[in-house]
């Protein structure tokens, strides 16, 4: 073609049409499409093991979508757009200009749609969509990346991106061939140009925004319509709540992540309040003094939630052993994790303090006066058991100095019994600390934690082992196992000398997030606790409020020695507390054991009221605003004390 003829088509061509403005439409239309087809293969997945009711509103939820996903196309397109505008208000022609714009568009979107992929393992399990958290290693990538690839379901999901990767690649290079890549294509005249720009650059301000019309820009609150808590999530784009937890946490960072719900000094003086609605309990039997030279286990059951558990809901058949063993126990059937986390569990379970949203007390490594230091100082000798390596989370920084004379990790089992990136299966675990404390001192009672992993995906059945299980779903199959290894530890046990002599306290780390009425899982946080000691302790239920963090001082006042309570816990054999709160990285929850759910989101300052009891999802925060300002002031004084209290040093021992 003659450069002539090029000129004359160019000329015969321009006017109020133009090819750029066409590739930014079909940029933006099949991103939106891509974002639907995530969003509903996300709604597929979840729903396919869960009744969830989708009320006939999932339209609205996906006009949600819709709002929320256009938002991040325009944040996106914004660069790439501003460069293809100016070039045809520019009249520029070099192919490697607009070859800069294209590119850009493509990578990022591919990086948003490796994010959607990964969503939608992380949204089934959390009951969240990908946030800050999710990139939070712990001091371990190895371990997260093992999590990835020895997972047949999150391979799957990869596979899934690929896909849509090349072939989000391949329709993109053709809109580029098509509108941006010959020389020749036409300009619009000026005047048209310089409207369409104004236009489009007015669209995706406001699509940035995306609420053009209101004071504020959109935000994760205006993904709620509904009072179905999947509805109400499915809408929202992981990488825009990705980024905004990002930018939140950051927010945190410079101020060293305190929490700011109040100031300190109102804190103290709420929390002291608190504390004093704090009642004698009702008589109990197990009010008792045990023996001198008690030895205790803790058994730190991961994801061991309450709705596993048949003896707290009988709809569950997965845990024969641990059914038997709570029948001989003294129960506490309204006991609630600090948080959602492993070292959320560890923390509070061993040294009596709430969990404070994201902060990570394992890395921060404060020094604490809990369990371990109140058996190390009468004599005990103290040991913590995992499966995986100690680094994990600073485990072994945290725990060898707050009272752990001996932790038992990955380096000391044998390596041939690794079962995946949890280390050794749970039954090894309990065959090592058997075997170990087989050959100790016997001169000196113990205290044995023991946390284990198998309960956590990516799933490993165990080879080679007597339990045939009842179900055929890989996670059913892992509680079955769990279940059966405390079993078999606890036959095992019954055949050593320390045996007669020894207190067992059983308590998840965390519940799983199965029940999906609220926006919080509570069935993430409700779990067992509960403390066997045959002919010392009796069979007894307790059906009021007990936290993760009361299991310290509970402990500690059955012991003969004295000791000082220090935690923010309390003895629920001789006291009760009104309300158990909890909180889940960026929501905190409070309940009464009775009726009342209050429900907090810190990221939009915004609370609810629910009556829990019966997975009523009508918010009744403005007719019971007594009750919602109780509980509230209850969990939020003591979490924001807590941290004054671990920033000060109040919390270690003298």
């Amino acid at each position: 073609m003659t450069q002539k003829h090029i000129t004359d088509t160019t000329k015969n061509r321009t006017g109020q049409s133009s090819d750029r403005i066409a590739y930014l439409m079909a940029t933006y239309a099949v991103a939106i499409v891509f974002f639907l087809f995530f969003r509903i293969i996300n709604t597929l997945v979840f729903c396919s093991s869960r009744d969830v009711e989708l009320d006939g509103l999932y339209w609205k939820a996906l006009l949600k979508g819709w709002q929320f996903d256009t938002l991040v196309c325009c944040f996106i397109m914004a660069i790439p757009s501003a460069m293809i505008l100016a070039g045809e208000l520019c009249r520029i022609r070099r192919r490697t200009y607009y070859a800069v714009a294209h590119h850009i568009i493509v990578t990022l979107f591919i990086v948003c749609f490796f994010a959607c992929a990964a969503d939608i393992p992380y949204f089934n399990y959390f009951f969240n969509h990908l946030n800050s958290f999710a990139v939070d290693w712990g001091g371990d990538a190895g371990i997260v990346v093992g999590m990835i690839v020895k997972e047949p379901t999150y391979l799957i999901f990869l596979l899934l991106f690929l896909l849509v990767a090349v072939g989000y690649w391949f329709l993109m290079r053709y809109f580029y061939r098509r509108y941006l890549r010959t020389e020749h294509i036409a300009f619009m005249r000026v005047g048209y140009a310089t409207v369409a720009t104004v236009i489009i650059s007015l669209l995706v301000f406001a699509g940035m925004r995306g609420k053009p019309f209101a004071k504020s820009p959109l935000d994760t609150v205006d993904a709620t319509f509904s009072s179905n808590a999947f509805l109400n999530k499915i809408g929202l784009n992981p990488v825009f709540t990705l980024i905004k937890s990002i930018e939140d946490r950051n927010e945190n960072d410079r101020k060293n992540r305190q929490v700011s719900f109040m100031n300190d000094a109102e804190a103290e003086r709420l929390a002291t309040e608190a504390i004093a609605l704090t009642q004698p309990a009702p008589a109990s039997v197990n009010a008792v003094t045990l023996p001198e030279g008690t030895n205790v286990v803790v058994v730190l059951m991961e994801s061991m939630s309450a709705q596993k558990v048949g003896f707290l809901n009988p709809e569950s058949d997965l845990t024969p052993c641990l059914d038997q063993l709570m029948q001989q126990s003294l129960v506490f059937t309204e006991a609630y994790s600090a948080g959602t986390h492993t070292h959320d569990g560890i923390f509070s379970s061993l040294y009596g303090y709430p969990a404070i949203l994201s902060q990570n007390q394992l890395m921060l490594n404060p020094a604490m006066c809990g369990l371990p230091q109140a058996f190390l100082s009468q004599g005990y000798d103290t040991w913590f058991f995992v499966p995986h390596n100690a680094e994990y989370d600073n485990m072994d920084q945290f725990l060898s100095s707050n009272g752990f004379q001996h932790i038992v990790d990955q380096l000391d089992y044998d390596y041939s019994q690794a079962a995946g990136i949890w280390g050794v299966p749970d039954h090894v675990m309990f065959d090592k600390a058997i075997q170990m404390l087989g050959k100790r001192d016997t001169t000196h009672p113990f205290l044995v934690t023991l946390l284990t992993c198998s309960d956590h995906g990516p799933y490993v059945f165990p080879d080679g082992i007597d339990l045939q299980p009842r179900h055929d779903e890989m996670k059913q199959k892992m509680v079955e196992y769990a279940d059966w290894s405390i079993g078999r530890f606890m036959r095992q046990a019954a055949q050593q000398p320390w045996f007669k002599n020894t207190l067992f306290v059983f308590v998840a780390d965390h519940g799983a997030s199965l029940d999906h009425t609220y926006d919080m899982s509570l069935s993430h946080h409700h779990e067992p606790l509960f403390y066997y000691f045959p002919g010392q302790l009796q069979p007894e239920r307790i059906d009021r409020p007990a936290m993760q963090i009361d299991l310290t001082p509970t402990l500690l006042a059955m012991m003969p020695f004295p000791w000082d309570n220090r935690t923010m816990g309390i003895d629920l054999v001789r006291q009760q507390r009104p309300y158990a709160f909890f909180n889940s990285d960026n929501m905190v929850g409070v309940v009464d054991g009775k009726e009342w759910f209050w429900l907090y989101r810190t990221g939009e300052n915004r609370e609810s009221l629910y009556r829990y009891k019966k997975q009523d999802t009508h918010d009744m925060l403005a007719t019971q605003k007594n009750t919602a300002d109780s509980m509230r002031s209850y969990a939020l004084s003591q979490i924001q004390h807590t941290q004054t209290q671990l920033r000060s040093g109040e919390t270690a021992c003298n």
